[in-house]
């Protein structure tokens, strides 16, 4: 017998219509598989009593046959997003016990759209990570099996310390984890350099970084305000679609949110994609790429061909230079953002001798590790002597991959395919503590994305030899996620859908 916790959203939305379950059925189904389920440290805070109100509100509107798109739905929240009275702190300590007076535009508009909150959910801290190890909270543990290990293997593990455990990606991990775990039926998320798409690939789900501007950044707690950008993680193509169609839209209160339309993107999810031209660049196959990353890319391009698209080679010239290009702007910018924590209006205190003794005192105490490092970064190339050498050239780079996906779209190319990830999920403990760069180059694939403005979505596409998920790439042109959804949607019925892991953590 199927399970309310099995439903995808879709199913979910079409049973709550018809009466064949309720919302605060199939509530509390979710809040019962999160009890169980604590050790993978998904959420950082539960809001049950909160979740069940919304549900109850839910269940009148339906019954008098109203109510929004997302009605009765429980979704998770990226503990990045404000939400009034609840726990908000970007999984950070310099932010404890911080509970926002105001809520951000993307959740107020999923609880416009009739959504019901189960939590807040576990991320790197201040989005900083790509594998959900560097939050205050501690990691996630993704809901995947680890190649070999055995049921009670993992279950020793997760009572422990979690080595050895495979990490969800990040800095999304919490909501990647929690969608492929049935915990919820969809999370917010947010994509700095891949924090959607990279946890989306590792976990065999579904999430789509939009277009710059195309789902507001107020009440988002900033990294990069030039390349952080809200968007969904689901279960399934369709799933994603809906639920950017509710967090998409303009918001006055954000100067960079863009004054268009919002499509129904669920109306592109299974249109016909005969004659789109899709180009495969050749920079994307990089030195040391794993032979069954390259086996997947070349079997996307052959479910698409067979589709009826036409498949083209193309250059993007200046990707080998995006991922250092990157980690100059992203920290330079995050070193501007986070200079507002200083223990003076809000979060953690800790004393000093004066003032400057203060700040000291609670930067140094509030941020982590991987924050600190980045402050640092951002701070050195923004001083006096390296500002030109390092962020005006990473800027003129930026230009120049931005040039590159122009020149592409304007021969003709509708939309690009690549891999996801240069690899499968990896165990926790196992990257980045002896050199992160390691870990920052886990985002090869996906910066050129952000650095571009453009939409990018992540799709399960197969498996390793040992079983664990991997995802494929599309990128769109500016504000035309609609494409990306149709192709997608190719790649999940030729792929097949995935077979999300049984819960053994119970």
């Amino acid at each position: 017998m199927t399970q309310p916790t099995d439903l995808t959203l879709a199913d979910a939305r079409n049973a709550l219509r018809d009466r064949k379950i309720s919302s605060v059925e199939l509530t509390q189904a979710h809040l019962d598989a999160m009890e169980k389920a604590r050790a993978l440290n998904c959420f950082v805070a539960e809001t049950p009593v909160q979740a069940l109100a919304m549900a109850k509100a839910s269940d009148v509107r339906l019954a008098k046959g109203e109510g929004g798109v997302l009605e009765g739905l429980p979704l998770g929240i990226k503990d990045l997003y404000a939400t009034k009275g609840v726990h908000t702190q970007a999984c950070s300590h310099i932010l404890d016990k911080f509970r926002p007076e105001y809520e951000s535009t993307v959740t107020a508009q999923l609880w416009r759209d009739g959504a019901v909150m189960l939590g807040k959910l576990n991320m790197d801290e201040f989005a900083m990570g790509s594998s959900n190890e560097t939050s205050y909270y501690g990691p996630v543990a993704s809901p995947w099996l680890p190649p070999k290990w055995t049921e009670d293997n993992a279950r020793s593990a997760l009572a422990s310390d979690k080595r050895g455990l495979l990490v969800p990606g990040g800095s999304s991990g919490g909501s990647a984890s929690a969608v492929a775990a049935r915990l919820c039926l969809g999370a917010t998320a947010s994509d700095t350099g891949g924090s959607i798409r990279q946890p989306a690939a590792f976990t065999g789900t579904v999430g789509i970084k939009p277009t710059y501007g195309r789902c507001s950044r107020w009440g988002m707690v900033a990294f990069a305000s030039s390349l952080d950008q809200a968007g969904p993680i689901a279960r399934t193509v369709r799933d994603c679609a809906i639920m950017l169609g509710s967090m998409a839209g303009y918001d006055p209160k954000d100067t960079t949110s863009v004054d268009a339309p919002v499509p129904d993107y669920e109306k592109s999810v299974g249109a016909s994609i005969r004659g789109k031209k899709i180009g495969i660049p050749k920079e994307y196959r990089i030195e040391g790429m794993p032979a069954e990353i390259d086996r997947l890319w070349q079997q996307g391009i052959a479910w698409l061909k067979a589709a009826g698209a036409e498949i083209v080679d193309i250059s993007l010239p200046h990707t080998k230079t995006a991922l250092p290009a990157y980690y100059i702007v992203a920290p330079a910018e995050a070193s501007s953002n986070l200079a507002r924590y200083d223990g003076v209006r809000y979060g953690l205190r800790v004393p000093g001798r004066d003032i400057s003794d203060m700040y000291e005192q609670t930067r140094a105490k509030g941020f982590g590790k991987e924050v600190r490092r980045r402050i640092m970064i951002g701070t050195y190339v923004l001083s006096a002597g390296y500002y030109d050498a390092y962020y005006v050239r990473a800027q003129k780079i930026r230009t120049l991959i931005k040039r590159d996906f122009e020149l592409a779209y304007a021969s003709g190319v509708d939309a690009i395919l690549t891999p996801a990830t240069p690899s499968a999920a990896f165990g926790i403990g196992e990257k980045g503590s002896a050199d992160p760069v390691e870990m920052y180059l886990n985002d090869v694939f996906t910066v050129t994305v952000n650095m571009a403005g453009l939409p990018g979505l992540a799709v399960p596409a197969g498996y390793t030899a040992d079983g664990l998920p991997l995802g494929l790439q599309l990128i769109g042109r500016p504000f035309d996620e609609e494409t990306l959804f149709s192709l997608a949607e190719v790649i999940e019925q030729s792929a097949g859908r995935v077979t999300l892991p049984k819960p053994w953590w119970n």
